[in-house]
């Protein structure tokens, strides 16, 4: 069983920047593929970012250039640096753990872009 928990949301004005962070459990972090998705109210989840454990990321095309994702197995954390920020990435965004075959989520922490 491994446990993700998300933290760093909150509001920010628009073109501001704001960093998430997601702590998941077990001795094999560096093992799992990472991401970060978003569910804006009345839409789909969507993937924002992904790294796998030899640190290749990919990113949906509405983030490129913006957000970047990164990880620290020392500390078994994930990060998503959000820069530039639009209003429109105001959304709900979930940690995702990939191990194992199994997929664990986070309970998702507030992103809010508004002036």
């Amino acid at each position: 069983q491994v446990q993700v928990v998300e933290s760093g949301g909150g509001l920010v004005q628009p073109g501001g920047s704001l960093r998430l962070s997601c702590a998941a459990s077990g001795s094999i972090f560096s093992g799992y593929v990472m991401g970060w998705y978003r569910q804006a109210p009345g839409n789909q989840r969507e993937l924002v970012a992904r790294i796998t454990s030899i640190y290749s990321t990919n990113y949906a095309d509405s983030v490129k250039g913006r957000f970047t994702i990164s990880r620290d197995n020392a500390k078994n954390t994930v990060y998503l640096q959000m820069n530039s920020l639009k209003p429109e990435d105001t959304a709900v965004y979930y940690c995702h753990a990939y191990a194992g075959g199994i997929d664990y989520w986070g309970k998702g922490t507030l992103v809010t872009v508004s002036s």
